[in-house]
Order: C-alpha cells, then structure tokens, then sequence
C-alpha cells in the first residue's frame, strides 16, 4: 500500500504536522509513505526514516493555475497511490487530489471543498495545532494513542554551509535571534532585537541572525556595525535546523522557529506580538520555551495571522515589550537547563 500525506502550507504548519507521519505509520505499519509539502519545506522533512519520499508541490511553477493542479494530480495518479490524509485544507489541494484519483482521500470537515474527500475528520477548535492535525486520524485510533513529537532529522555539522560550520565551531554559547516574519505586526521591534544582540555579545556568546531571503532587511538593520553571523538567506532550512539544534538559547517571533525549538528543546524566548498563543501556535512540549507578550492591550490579537500594518497605528504590541524584559525570560531558561 501505497500512503501520501499533504501539508502545503507555511514551514512551521510543515513542522508542526509531523508527527502525522508517526501516526500514518502506526495504522499502517506496512505501507509505504511519501508526503507531499512546498518545495521550501521538503528539506525539513527529507530525512524522516518513515517516509519513502517527499513530492515537492510548487504552486508557482509545476501547480501553477488549474493546468498545473491538473499535471500534478496526473503525476499523483502515476504513483499509484492506495489512500491520502490531507492537512491542507485549500482548493488547490482539494482540486490536485481529485485529478490523482487516489480511491481513499480523507480530509478536515472544513476544508475547501470538503466534498471532494470520501472521509471528513472533525478539526479540533481549540487544541494545539499538532493535536488538531492528528485529528486526522481520530476515527481510526484514538489520539491519545498517537506519538505527538515533532520529528525533525537535521543534517550533520559536516554537511553545513561554511559559514554555519564556522559559527558552531566556535567555543563559545550560541545565542540565536530571527527578527524575522511573513507577517511585518507578528515582528518584534528590530531596535529591540539589536539591543538583545548587543548584550549576548557583551557576556561572550557568539550571536547569529536566522531567516530567509525576505528576512534580509530587518537582519541587516539588526546587525549594522555589531559582531553578528547573519544567515539570512545563506543556509537551507535543513542547515538551520542543525544550527537551532545545538543553540544555547533562541530568541524568536511568533514564527516557525519557535517550532524548531520546540522540535529540539532549545531553550526560547518567544515573542508574541500581534498574535496570541492561544490559537495553538505556541511552543509544544518544549519545557525550556516561554512566551512573551504585551498584556492588556485591548486590541491585541488583530487577527490570527497577524497583518501587514498595525490597525491602531501605536503598534504597541511590537514596541512596548522592553529588551530588559526579554532578557530577563532568556536568563530564566537558561538557568532551567
């Protein structure tokens, strides 16, 4: 039997649906499984030893338009795939599975064309979002059954870019800051984050700045004139996940590195500004992580994915944090390991 799994969404939803790979694996202990996920995302999941392989589905190019779903789910139907569970609840997906003609697709009660699926599950409201991507698979095992850690196979220090081999072979603590995020009302101040910089330099920790190619902005404005390694842009996703792995502390957004602390136990410093943990994005079974957030403002969460610009215009959230405060919850998961 042949098992796809379908998570196309942001790298953190990738993360964050692992632990699904586990839970197919533990029905179907026989067959044989691939996931298909966004051609960024592939890198974190490459190395999973349950997977057989990863199908990258790239929505601008390959997937592009309803010719491109079409090709995708003739691709899908060639693979002679058995049976799907569908994370992603999207038209696309719904659409590209129906070209595939797999005979058993089960997706979420409220996804986008729910009708398209031979077997809808319930999608938890109000738990972690790893819990409600397991249910999923609730009307075969209950979820209590299920393995919820986030299994992530980061590559070896050998295999590392350069730069990122350098900064690990230093003797010194890691201090981790990604002021980066998709979404400009989920990012803390950048003065704030240059602050922080600043004073992990200052007790003697080698400081690294982590994002993506969009990051490079705000990673830049950070790190002007300071002794900082900013690999925005420089390294994979699979390479940053070995980095986070062996930080000392990670101070970060509401953003899919909180995920990767959470995946390796990193102590982590999470700041939620515009958002709030209570939409089932926060930390998961990381015990060293802690949430940061501005209490009290009465227009805080704005959305559940943030926005592009304050809808108050104070921007209070993202600025009224203090970097003293932040440091303060560095220092208490530091001394906690």
């Amino acid at each position: 039997m042949r098992i796809l799994i379908v998570q196309t969404s942001y790298l953190g939803d990738t993360i964050l649906s692992t632990p699904v790979i586990a839970g197919v694996h533990r029905l179907h202990p026989a067959a044989q499984l691939w996931m298909m996920t966004t051609p960024a995302a592939t890198g974190l999941v490459e190395r999973d030893p349950l997977l057989k392989g990863v199908i990258a589905f790239d929505k601008r190019k390959e997937a592009a338009g309803l010719t491109g779903l079409v090709r995708m789910g003739q691709r899908l139907r060639k693979m002679g795939f058995d049976r799907v569970y569908a994370l992603q609840r999207s038209y696309r997906t719904a659409l590209t599975l129906l070209a595939s003609g797999i005979p058993h697709r089960t997706g979420f009660q409220n996804a986008k064309l729910s009708f398209i699926y031979h077997t809808v599950r319930s999608r938890r409201a109000s738990d972690h979002d790893v819990l409600r991507n397991l249910s999923i698979l609730t009307g075969e095992a209950p979820i209590t059954e299920f393995d919820t850690r986030l299994r992530l196979y980061p590559p070896s220090r050998e295999a590392l870019a350069p730069d990122a081999n350098h900064l690990l072979m230093q003797n010194k603590p890691l201090a981790l800051l990604v002021p980066g995020s998709a979404w400009p009302t989920k990012m803390w101040y950048w003065k704030h984050y240059r602050t922080v910089a600043a004073h992990f330099l200052e007790r003697d920790f080698a400081v690294a700045l982590l994002g993506g190619p969009a990051d490079q902005p705000v990673n830049q404005r950070v790190a002007d004139n300071l002794d900082v390694v900013d690999l925005a842009g420089k390294i994979t996703v699979a390479e940053a996940m070995t980095i986070v792995q062996n930080a000392r502390i990670m101070i970060c957004n509401d953003s899919m590195a909180l995920h990767l602390a959470s995946a390796f136990s990193t102590p982590c410093v999470a700041i939620f500004c515009a958002t709030c943990p209570s939409f089932g994005f926060g930390p998961w079974r990381n015990r060293r992580a802690v949430v940061v957030e501005q209490k009290g403002l009465p227009c805080k969460p704005c959305a559940r994915h943030g926005g592009k610009t304050c809808p108050t215009g104070t921007r209070a959230c993202m600025e009224m944090l203090s970097p003293e405060e932040i440091l303060a919850a560095a220092d208490k998961v530091m001394m906690s390991t």
